[in-house]
């Protein structure tokens, strides 16, 4: 109390008032000494990550603050780097699919289907009907997954929860799908050269017909509670903005294209699988923004629900796989009784199907965008060469771009909205 005192005495210009008291003077920040130097016209450096939950991996981006506005950002990626592609030149081609499961995690069965298909085109194979069919829906729903994560995981950047939540419950009933097909949830290995792993289960369509007519309710829940709610539109609108010639200019695929105006899509353009065949619309939003790639995405959930419908509605019968021993392992009851089936497992296993000397790119519509798989072969059973197109690795790339002017709360959001997995891009 006594050194209280005795600062209010020393701060007193006029002495005291009617009580006696000590009276202190309007303080102003001109009375204080110049204890730090003038920041006023410097900038600061900050990281965010590499460890930081909105990341959404192991991602580091620098950025130059003036103030809280962002003036420059660098991103720096390579810390979850795991050789992918070299490690592919040393694996047969069917033991490179689990491979695939660990780029895109939250498409892993969609990256087997396009690798499958890239590695049939070197084969010069053609596919059963069955099997064209079940790749759409498998697909399909792995598109569901990921667009499912991105919009839980974005709430929570952008400080909704219960969102989350639903998204996250749906995206369990389609693991549930996937678990009850090939036995695997996350990383589902469902892709063989030529064919599946399996067929599907007795009574697993019915399950597909039931999440069908279900899930749509949940699109509109978060339609209702999202779109329209004037904190998200806050915090979405204006964000981020690319227009067409920028988004193409840069490489943008998928979503983050098609909110910029540009109704591209692989699907569409450049159709495999038999997808030209199938009725469905491509979303396109106007502006560019966060708040138009959530709607985009949103729409895409809807149009997926209208192509696993037409998918159901037209899987035939017949086999999964090829009738074509060098490629596909024969039942285990042949393997075990006849002597030419023995022979092509052994092949098979020891050293591997070998397609012709030859090259290969495949590209599909993944849910970040244009994914695609280029191989080269010298006629063994590995490929000379593997190479990846990730659609999050080129997205990533405009983020310096779009985070630029914006605040340091805004770079979260603009960096949820490219929807990136690490493991895409560091390979």
């Amino acid at each position: 109390m006594a050194d209280t005192r005795t600062l209010e005495v020393e701060l007193s210009t006029t002495g005291l008032d009617a009580q006696g008291r000590p009276q202190r003077s309007p303080l102003t920040v001109a009375s204080y000494p110049a204890l730090e130097p003038d920041f006023a016209d410097e900038h600061m450096l900050i990281n965010i990550g590499p460890q930081h939950p909105a990341t959404h991996g192991v991602l580091r981006l620098v950025l130059e603050l003036d103030g809280e506005t962002v003036v420059r950002c660098i991103p720096h990626i390579g810390y979850l780097h795991c050789g992918f592609e070299k490690i592919g030149e040393y694996r047969q081609y069917n033991q490179i699919i689990p491979w695939t499961d660990r780029e895109d995690y939250l498409n892993s069965i969609g990256n087997n289907i396009a690798f499958a298909l890239g590695a049939e085109r070197l084969f010069g194979i053609e596919i059963t009907e069955r099997c064209t069919v079940l790749r759409v829906i498998a697909g399909e729903l792995s598109r569901i997954i990921s667009h499912l994560v991105w919009l839980g995981t974005t709430c929570i950047d952008i400080g909704a929860f219960t969102p989350f939540l639903w998204a996250f419950q749906e995206r369990e009933r389609v693991y549930d799908l996937l678990e009850r097909w090939v036995g695997a949830r996350l990383t589902t290995s469902a892709t063989r050269v030529g064919g599946m792993a399996a067929d599907i289960p007795d009574g697993w369509t019915a399950a597909l017909d039931g999440f069908i007519k279900t899930f749509p309710q949940t699109i509109e829940q978060v339609d209702r509670m999202l779109t329209k709610n004037g904190i998200w539109v806050g915090r979405t609108v204006g964000l981020g903005v690319m227009s067409a010639d920028e988004a193409t200019n840069y490489g943008l695929s998928g979503p983050m294209l098609r909110a910029s105006g540009v109704a591209y899509d692989v699907r569409k353009d450049f159709p495999y699988l038999g997808y030209e065949t199938y009725d469905f619309d491509i979303p396109v939003g106007t502006h560019g923004d966060v708040y138009d790639r959530y709607l985009v995405r949103m729409e895409e959930l809807r149009q997926s629900v209208r192509i696993l419908e037409q998918a159901l509605a037209r899987l035939p019968g017949g086999p999964v796989n090829v009738d074509d021993a060098r490629v596909i392992l024969p039942p285990k009851s042949k393997a075990t009784s006849e002597m030419e089936s023995m022979i092509h497992h052994f092949k098979q296993v020891m050293e591997g199907p070998r397609p012709p000397i030859g090259e290969a790119y495949v590209v599909v519509e993944s849910p970040k965008g244009e994914k695609g798989y280029y191989m080269v072969s010298d006629g063994t059973s590995k490929p000379v060469r593997w190479r990846i197109r990730p659609p999050s690795f080129v997205n990533l790339a405009a983020i310096p771009k779009m985070v630029e002017g914006h605040l340091l709360s805004d770079v979260i959001a603009i960096n949820a909205s490219i929807d990136i997995v690490m493991g895409e891009i560091d390979r």
